[in-house]
């Protein structure tokens, strides 16, 4: 069974899936990443030179080759991929979704450090951009979850071992 993350920019979906990746001794596939070594270019050069549309089609297309693929892995999503309902069918048939869930505050501040190129907050007032990314997100990845765990202050090793107990992993 693969387990896929979910969850806001900042909540620790690549730190938490290498080190779950690792504990299971299985794949660790991080989307953006992967969308960006296949592209050879980083996502906010797609944004600025393709644009939103055609980097959302970019992870359904990579979704669909997940699913059709074998094998067991941990998945770190990018943010906006639960929101189309193309990728939430497909997500849901990959494995166990878990929702990373972290505190507005929480979020901003780690995003802070690292928010430019992130292309879905640049140019935005990132307090603002985050509550209303986080508002229109948040019924998306609610709905996936098959767990949530909260990661607002627990450290990685504690997070991992949260989602193996309720994986039953």
């Amino acid at each position: 069974m693969s387990l896929i993350l979910e969850g806001f920019m900042g909540s620790g979906k690549s730190a938490v899936g290498e080190r779950l990746a690792s504990k299971l001794g299985i794949p660790f596939i991080d989307t953006d990443r992967e969308i960006e070594e296949r592209q050879g270019c980083s996502v906010a050069d797609i944004f600025s030179s393709s644009g939103e549309e055609a980097f959302r089609q970019m992870e359904t297309s990579m979704l669909y080759g997940l699913y059709l693929s074998e094998g067991n892995a941990v998945i770190s999503l990018g943010g906006g991929m639960p929101v189309r309902a193309a990728n939430a069918e497909i997500i849901k048939k990959l494995g166990k979704v878990v929702y990373l869930k972290a505190e507005p505050e929480v979020l901003i501040s780690r995003l802070e450090k690292e928010a430019e190129g992130r292309p879905m907050l640049d140019g935005y007032d990132l307090g603002r951009r985050v509550s209303s990314l986080l508002e229109e997100r948040g019924k998306y990845y609610l709905d996936l979850a098959d767990i949530i765990i909260d990661v607002s202050w627990d450290d990685i090793d504690r997070i991992c071992e949260r989602i193996l107990e309720e994986s039953g992993l």
